[in-house]
């Protein structure tokens, strides 16, 4: 009996000794011990550009004449005009909402402003593009399951950009450029640690959230009046000390991928059959770059041998259904793009400067002329992309800014050209021929006469049944759940 208590005895003080030490051995040294929002930022950062860039290739791409599909006998087609209830973004820019609101959470719990304040710039981005595509989206009761929460009613647009432009106002002044991110994490701007006792990545994230703030009050400037706009961008535009927007290229919101693992560009591992083979460029889009003789060119696509020469030859957009065009026999998208580590656009100088060129325009004091902006977009464009710019580029009849034009001859010279800066920067293309009417699409004589451009993207259709009394109402407010209605700032 002795035997046995000695066994159980000597038993038990193994067990327990075990169990002491059981959560040393089996604690991983590079897993985070909490979360914190350096954590969970720089994956937010790179998985929310990825899907942005991905939607400019998917839809705006083919809708803006970008390029289109080597064939499409169904009729369908987003150059043919027909837009689906589309749920990839609307499922992405949600999920990454979650995200957002948790950093945000957590920075306000440790008392972290800077984090908190980029927490609220990347809200105001995503939320921007999500109102921007669909009209009326839920925004107030959004990202709240947790809470109950699963059938969010829809906000009005225009509740929804008063609150976006409230909250980068109110993002701006956290941003404190004196102070580091404690837990890091910053894949954007590097803002992780001082520099002589300053922050130079904090103060290039207040750039951003004033370049972003002037991109939106541009794109309300019909309901000025509604929305005290005018006032707003007069504001800004006086005062860069306090609302500092992009000034250079290294100001660029551009995520650079760094080719090393988890952080590559998506497009890495494309097989070409989805990359080149089955879409080309248009006659529309590559013509104008052929006879500008538009450096960019050599860096977005791929000659194809026509006549015994390397030529850029594109295709036609909305053609009829009986066409199909020749694998390989016309310029599609270069390989070097599936590389580029600068394809992580979200926002960059080229875009703020062709902003102030038709603010200028339009009266506001930007502190020069419509034309030094217009030419110094088109530079930074270039800059960007890593193309040297002909000298004799700007003074070229295609290119060069006439200031004895009329007003709105003006207007679409500035917006074409913004129009080939926006090359895989999500929708904005889009957005902008929709609030400016520029540039003018050719039609295809393939797109049936009753399809109309689009100017919404209808509502994810799994809505119906996960939500269906708040997507009705949303409906109808928006005037009918299609493509033809126009949202708030559209009208």
């Amino acid at each position: 009996m002795n035997k046995i208590y000695n066994f159980l005895f000597l038993f038990v003080v193994l067990l327990s000794s075990c169990t002491k030490d059981f959560e040393d051995i089996n604690t991983d040294p590079n897993r985070p011990k909490q979360i914190t929002p350096g954590v969970m930022l720089g994956q937010l950062q790179y998985r929310i550009v990825n899907s942005s860039i991905t939607a400019s290739r998917n839809l705006t791409h083919e809708l803006m004449q970008v390029d289109a599909p080597r064939s499409s006998p169904s009729g369908e087609g987003v150059h043919r005009y027909v837009i689906n209830p589309g749920a990839g973004i609307w499922t992405s820019f949600y999920g990454y909402m979650a995200d957002i609101e948790d950093i945000n959470r957590t920075s306000e719990a440790l008392g972290e402003n800077n984090y908190k304040a980029i927490s609220m710039i990347y809200k105001c981005w995503a939320y921007s593009i999500i109102t921007d595509l669909y009209g009326d989206v839920p925004y107030s009761e959004a990202v709240k399951a947790t809470e109950g929460n699963l059938k969010p009613a829809f906000d009005k647009q225009k509740d929804i950009y008063i609150k976006i432009l409230s909250d980068l106002e109110q993002a701006n002044a956290l941003l404190d450029p004196s102070k580091a991110l404690t837990y890091g994490g910053d894949l954007l701007y590097n803002s992780n640690s001082l520099s002589g006792g300053a922050n130079p990545g904090i103060v290039k994230w207040k750039k951003f959230c004033n370049s972003l703030k002037m991109r939106l009050l541009l794109r309300l400037s019909k309901r000025n009046g509604e929305i005290n706009i005018n006032e707003q961008i007069t504001a800004l535009l006086a005062d860069p000390v306090k609302y500092p927007v992009f000034t250079s290229n290294t100001d660029d919101a551009i995520f650079k991928y760094t080719g090393i693992y988890p952080y590559y560009n998506p497009y890495f591992n494309t097989r070409q059959l989805e990359w080149r083979d089955g879409t080309y460029v248009t006659k529309y889009f590559i013509n104008k770059m052929n006879t500008d003789n538009d450096p960019r060119r050599t860096i977005w696509f791929r000659t194809v041998m026509v006549g015994g020469q390397n030529v850029y030859q594109g295709i036609e957009s909305g053609y009829p259904i009986t066409t199909e065009y020749q694998v390989g026999a016309n310029t599609s998208y270069n390989d070097l793009i599936k590389t580029l580590p600068q394809l992580g656009i979200m926002m960059t100088w080229s875009e703020v400067e062709s902003i102030k060129a038709e603010l200028a325009l339009k009266g506001f004091n930007t502190g020069k002329s419509p034309k030094q902006h217009y030419d110094s977009a088109i530079t930074a464009s270039m800059i960007q992309w890593g193309a040297t710019m002909p000298s004799n580029y700007l003074t070229q009849a295609g290119v060069v800014y006439d200031t004895n034009a009329s007003v709105e001859a003006q207007l679409e010279r500035i917006i074409t050209q913004k129009y080939y800066a926006s090359f895989f920067v999500d929708y904005q293309s889009w957005f902008e021929k929709r609030r400016t009417g520029y540039p003018i699409l050719p039609r295809g004589t393939g797109i049936p006469a009753e399809r109309v451009f689009p100017n919404r993207v209808p509502y994810p259709t799994y809505l119906q049944s996960l939500n269906p009394e708040n997507l009705a109402a949303a409906s109808a407010a928006m005037g009918g759940d299609n493509t033809v209605s126009k949202v708030w700032w559209a009208k």
